[in-house]
């Protein structure tokens, strides 16, 4: 059962990370969803994307809960029946989720790849990492910078934010590890900690 990583943010709060290695038949194997979330299986044409979407259930699983206790809100944000806040995410072969007893959470995984560079204008002022002369660590950098805005997004939970002008990440360095963000949105302003980690090729980003 490949559990990739566990992360004990803080008293109240993990991250755990799966690594999709295992057949549908394994991961459909001992977990009961509810309807919904059967016809929500049966509807998704990629294979991969079922795994992930299954995988998301082990995680769950792993921390007690079931797939009936996980529910959507109208803006598609994901929440826990006994009140606790999570995040969830998938990219490819890993799919993540974070949850906390205390804060709202949210959580981004994304395959590091050269096409974030073309589009880092849409979502950042490139000025801020001009600097950077090694292709790769900008890939990088860019990565998590999109990753932390994409966790943001996720803990404000309601639709119309735009990362370029409404969500600033602070700058950082690889070693920190860490960073912090702003969501600044009609007269709405949080601050946020933000926490990232790489690994075989993809950006964990983290936020609370």
């Amino acid at each position: 059962m490949p559990l990739y990583k566990t992360i004990n943010v803080n008293d109240f709060t993990n991250v755990l990370i799966w690594k999709i290695e295992e057949p549908l038949s394994d991961l459909i194997a001992d977990i009961q969803l509810n309807e919904n979330n059967k016809n929500r299986l049966n509807s998704m044409k990629s294979e991969l994307h079922q795994r992930g979407f299954m995988s998301i259930r082990h995680l769950l699983k792993e921390v007690g809960y079931t797939d009936a206790d996980l529910f959507y809100d109208a803006f598609g944000k994901p929440h826990l029946n006994d009140g606790n806040f999570i995040s969830i995410t998938h990219s490819f072969i890993f799919t993540a989720i974070i949850i906390s007893k205390k804060d709202v959470v949210g959580i981004d995984i994304e395959m590091q790849r050269d096409k974030i560079v073309k589009i880092a204008h849409k979502f950042t002022p490139l000025e801020e990492y001009k600097t950077i002369a090694n292709h790769d660590a900008l890939v990088s950098k860019l990565t998590i910078v999109w990753g932390a805005k994409e966790s943001l997004y996720k803990i404000y939970g309601k639709k119309k934010l735009l990362f370029l002008h409404h969500i600033h990440i602070e700058d950082f360095r690889f070693s920190d590890e860490k960073t912090t963000g702003v969501i600044k949105y009609e007269g709405h302003v949080s601050n946020h900690e933000i926490h990232f980690l790489e690994f075989e090729g993809f950006t964990c980003v983290y936020a609370f």
